[in-house]
Order: structure tokens, then sequence, then C-alpha cells
């Protein structure tokens, strides 16, 4: 049995629903990985820090952090006074990043893995700005110090995109991308088509905890050109940051052009595309009517869905149907097998 003591820095909806998952699977991954495991240590900007080096709590950890207390009551450690210090002072093997996403420089996100890296910990993340504006310095760091720097659920929650490209598709070259992967959109529009205003849609979608709020990364379409950036950076070998995506958000979507669109047989979508053009990568973010005919006309509400053409598979499709924070935690904990292993 290999035991491995993980350390987290964020712990909202995802980081929480990633523990839940971790006890619910203890003992799939004792019986069919030979692992166990402890939290030896969390911080957060909100809840604060603890460090405990034969393992937290995590059932009161998560009782503290859902009652908006402090998980400073459960340290056996004196505690740093930066997110840094605390990665450099909580021992672990893997680390788990899931600070809010910065979608213009990936800070700080960037600095907590490359110091857990530097620490000589496997690195895993579900926020997309490490990914987009740090990831080859990252990978070449990981690479140095023989460990492993993890992002399945920075696009699409749990599916397995990043994965797909690792071993399933070997001398399968990528030409280019199209999809639907910001949720908050897409259900604002569906809401839209059931006869709501915009307003009474991003009322809704905060309401069930899809969107900010301040919701204006997705309806301006950042949360999708940094997936995109993410997915051309990684896959296309382009490297792409969101200020260069061609990006127009569904401000100016409005009730008559969504009854335009029906009554024409058709239906708005915020579409993701990424393509080489004469050997340069064009890539947008824009709304765009798509007809019945299309796999983007029936991917509704929260659902996501990326095509990929291949030289080898001209269409290869995944559909994400209403993920939710636990399908985020299982891409974390994929990755977790999958860089210990």
């Amino acid at each position: 049995m290999n035991h491995y003591d993980l350390v987290l820095v964020g712990f909202g909806n995802v980081g929480r629903a990633f523990v839940r998952l971790l006890q619910r699977k203890q003992n799939d991954l004792q019986s069919s990985y030979g692992l166990s495991f402890s939290i030896t240590g969390i911080a957060t900007s909100r809840h604060g820090m603890a460090i405990n080096p034969l393992g937290l709590d995590l059932n009161q950890a998560l009782t503290i952090s859902e009652q908006g207390g402090s998980l400073s009551s459960l340290t056996t450690c004196p505690l740093p006074s930066t997110i840094l210090e605390f990665i450099r002072t909580c021992p672990g093997q893997v680390f788990f990043e899931n600070s809010p996403v910065n979608h213009q420089t990936g800070q700080p996100a960037i600095d907590h893995l490359s110091a857990a890296l530097e620490m000589g910990m496997h690195c895993v993340t579900a926020n997309k700005g490490p990914v987009v504006h740090g990831y080859q310095a990252l990978t070449t760091l990981a690479a140095a110090h023989k460990r492993r720097f993890m992002f399945e659920s920075a696009v699409m929650d749990g599916a397995p995109i990043f994965s797909l490209f690792r071993e399933p598709l070997p001398a399968a070259n990528l030409l280019g991308l199209k999809g639907i992967l910001n949720s908050c959109t897409n259900l604002l529009l569906t809401r839209m088509e059931q006869g709501a205003t915009f307003d009474q849609a991003v009322d809704y979608a905060r309401s069930i905890g899809i969107t900010e709020t301040d919701p204006s990364a997705d309806i301006d379409g950042w949360d999708a050109a940094i997936k995109l950036a993410a997915l051309s950076t990684v896959l296309m070998g382009v490297s792409l940051k969101p200020q260069q995506v061609d990006r127009q958000g569904i401000r100016g979507i409005t009730p008559q052009m969504i009854e335009n669109a029906r009554q024409s047989g058709k239906r708005w979508k915020l579409v993701c595309s990424a393509h080489r053009v004469n050997g340069e990568l064009v890539a947008s973010v824009t709304p765009q009517m798509v007809s019945s005919d299309s796999p983007l006309y029936s991917v509704n509400g929260t659902s996501s869905y990326v095509e990929f053409e291949l030289d080898v598979l001209p269409g290869l499709g995944i559909l994400e149907n209403n993920p939710s924070p636990e399908t985020t935690a299982y891409g974390l904990l994929a990755d977790f097998i999958n860089a210990v292993r």
C-alpha cells in the first residue's frame, strides 16, 4: 500500500466536492490502486489555513468551511503568513491548486504550482489560468523534478479531454476543434429560448450557482476564450492567450434574435473554434446560429461539447451533460491516480 499526503490550496465548492469524492472512493483506491491518503494541509483565502502532518479531520474541515468558520482551529503546527510559505511548509507528495482563475495572467496559481513542484510534489489543478499562461514553464519544471503537472479538470470538468491525446490516439494529428465550452452562456441562451429575458436568465444562473456574482467573464466570452486557449496550447502546440482570441460574448443576443432563429429552425450558441489556416492558428469565440443538423444544436442547459478534427478521424466529439462540482472533482481524482501510479 502506497500512502500519499495531499496538500490543498482552495477549498470552495470544487475543493469540498473533491474531499467528499476521496472519502467515497477510499476503499476503491485501496483495493484497485493500492493507495491511501491523508490531507495534511488546506489553505484558503476565506477560511484560513490548517496543517496537521498526521492528517486533518476532513469531516470537521468540511463543516467549518461550509459554516464560514476558520480552518485554523484544526491546525497542529504554527501557521505561515502566506500561501507560498504554506506550500513550502506543509508536508505532502501531491498538491492540488484550486484557487480562483485569473484570465489575464494565471497568477497566483502559477507561483503556487511552481513552489509545489520545487518542493517535489506532483501538481494537479482545475485552474485554467496556469495551463494557458504557464504551461511550458510548469511542464518543464515538473520534468526537471521528475513529477507530473496535471490539469484534466481545467476544460469540461471531468471529461477526458487532455488525457484522450496522451495515449488513446497515437499518430493522430489534430487539425482543429469546435464546440460549446462555457456552460453558463449555454444555460442563459436555453433559458431565453424558454421565454426568459437576459436579466432573468442571469438571475436564474446565479440562483443555482452556475455563475459568479459578477457573470461578465462568462457573458463576455472570457471563460470560453481561456478554455479555447488551453486546448490550443496543450493539444495543438500553439501558445495562445485569451486576449488573442477573436472574442464576442452574448450580451447582444436579444429575445427577438432568439425568436427569429427559432422560426428558421435554428438556435443561438456561443461557439468556440480553433483551426489551422495557411499554417496559422485562427481562434474565435462568437455567437452563431446553428441548424438542427449540427451536433451543437441539441447541446442544452449547462452541457458542453467539443468536436475534434483529426487527420484520421474527421469528427470525434465528446459531450458532457450537466456538469457540477462533483464532475470537476472526478477530474482531480483521475489526475491524482494517473500522476502517482
